[in-house]
C-alpha cells in the first residue's frame, strides 16, 4: 500500500495544485459564489466514500420540519434523469438517486425533496417553485463552492479521519486537509458507543491543526429490523447484502446481533438487476432458515416496480439508522437553529 501511494504521490501533487488554485479563485471572489435569502446547510466531507451524510441529513430534517419548510438539494448520483427536478410520487431511486429517494420516501408532504447536479441554478428553482420554503440542506456540497452556505457541517468518519488521509489518487481526500477551516462545525461519525474523555481529546486536537471550529462526535443508532418481503419475523441467520461505501460499521452490527451466513457487498451506489434477485434466491434456497437483511439505502432500490414479484417471494428486512450524538448533542441542535433563525442575508452574488 505504501509503494502504491508513492507511485502515485506525483499524480496526488497534481491534483493539489489544481483543487488548491480553484479554492483561491473562489476565496478571492475570482469566481462568484451565490447567496441566498434563505438559510442554506451544507452537509459533506473532504473525502470520497460514506461519512453519514445521509442520516446527517435526516437529522436535520427532523430537527426543523416541525417549524420551518425544508427542502434538500442532492446532485441525485447514479439516477437516470438530469437537471433539476423536484420529487413527486411518481418519482422512485432510479429517478432521483438512492438518497434523495430515501428522503422522500421517508419524509414524503412534511419536506420538498429535489435534485440538480448545479445547486447555484436549482436553489432559484426550489425558491420559485416552492416560495414558502424557508430552509435547504444541501446534501455532499462540500465541494460545490459555487454556492456560499450560510452553515456548513464537515463530517470525518472516525475509522477514517481526514487528518490521516490523502489527496487522492494516492488517498482520498477531495481537496487537501486544510479545506477544513470551511466548517462551522466539525462532527466525527460512526465512533464507537462509547469513547474516554483523552481519546476525544485527542482527535479534537488533531483535528484543530486544520480548523478550530467546534467538534461533536456522533455514532450510529440501528433501529429495528423492517420487513419489506414475504415475513414479518427476522431469523436469527441472516444473509446480508450491501451497497454502500463503508459496510464495515453495519456488518459489525450484524455479526453482534444474528448469525450471518454470507455477506454480499455491492459497490456504492449498486443498481440492483434480476441478477442480484436471482442470487439471493439461489441463496435462500440453500439456507431456508435465513432470512435477508440490507441497508434502508439499498431498500429503496429494491422496492423498484420491475422486482415486485421478486421481492414478495424472499424474507427481505432493512434496518433504518440515525445519528446518535455521544455528547452535547444539544449544543449542536441550537447550532443550527441559531443559524436558521439568524440568517436573514439578501441575495448576493460574491
Amino acid at each position: 500500500m505504501i509503494v502504491f501511494r508513492i507511485l502515485l504521490f506525483p499524480f496526488a501533487v497534481l491534483y493539489d495544485l489544481v483543487t488548491t488554485l480553484r479554492n483561491i479563485f473562489y476565496n478571492r471572489g475570482l469566481k462568484p459564489s451565490a447567496g441566498f435569502d434563505v438559510p442554506v446547510i451544507c452537509v459533506g466531507n473532504l473525502t470520497v466514500g460514506g461519512t453519514g451524510k445521509t442520516p446527517m441529513i435526516e437529522h436535520l430534517i427532523r430537527l426543523l420540519y416541525t417549524n420551518y419548510k425544508v427542502a434538500t438539494l442532492s446532485r441525485g448520483y447514479g439516477r437516470k434523469t438530469k437537471g433539476f427536478r423536484i420529487a413527486s410520487s411518481q418519482d422512485d431511486a432510479g429517478t432521483l438517486g438512492d438518497e434523495p429517494a430515501q428522503f422522500h420516501r421517508k419524509f414524503t408532504d412534511r419536506i420538498l425533496v429535489t435534485v440538480g447536479e448545479d445547486r447555484a441554478f436549482a436553489i432559484p428553482n426550489i425558491l420559485q417553485e416552492a416560495e414558502d420554503t424557508n430552509v435547504i440542506l444541501l446534501d455532499d456540497a462540500y465541494q460545490h463552492r459555487r454556492v456560499k452556505p450560510s452553515f456548513t457541517i464537515l463530517l470525518s468518519d472516525y475509522y477514517r479521519p481526514f487528518y490521516e488521509d490523502f489527496l487522492l489518487p494516492a488517498g482520498r481526500l477531495r481537496e487537501s486537509r486544510g479545506n477544513a477551516s470551511r466548517a462551522d462545525v466539525v462532527v466525527v461519525t460512526k465512533c464507537p458507543s462509547v469513547i474516554s474523555d483523552e481519546e476525544r481529546m485527542d482527535i479534537e486536537q488533531r483535528i484543530r491543526k486544520y480548523t478550530l471550529s467546534p467538534v461533536f462526535f456522533s455514532s450510529i443508532r440501528y433501529g429495528v429490523p423492517v420487513p419489506f418481503g414475504n415475513k414479518q419475523s427476522l431469523s436469527e441467520q441472516v444473509i446480508v447484502i450491501t451497497g454502500i461505501a463503508q459496510a464495515e460499521p453495519f456488518i459489525k452490527f450484524i455479526s453482534a446481533a444474528y448469525a450471518m451466513v454470507k455477506h454480499i457487498e455491492l459497490t456504492d451506489h449498486h443498481t440492483y438487476t434480476p441478477d442480484d434477485f436471482k442470487r439471493l434466491q439461489e441463496l435462500v434456497a440453500a439456507n431456508p432458515a435465513a432470512s435477508i437483511i440490507t441497508t434502508e439505502k439499498d431498500m429503496v432500490k429494491m422496492i423498484d416496480h420491475r422486482f415486485d414479484a421478486e421481492r414478495r417471494e424472499l424474507p427481505l428486512f432493512y434496518i433504518p439508522i440515525e445519528v446518535n450524538f455521544l455528547k452535547n448533542g444539544q449544543d449542536f441542535d441550537a447550532m443550527i437553529l441559531n443559524a436558521v433563525t439568524d440568517e436573514s442575508k439578501p441575495s448576493e452574488i460574491i
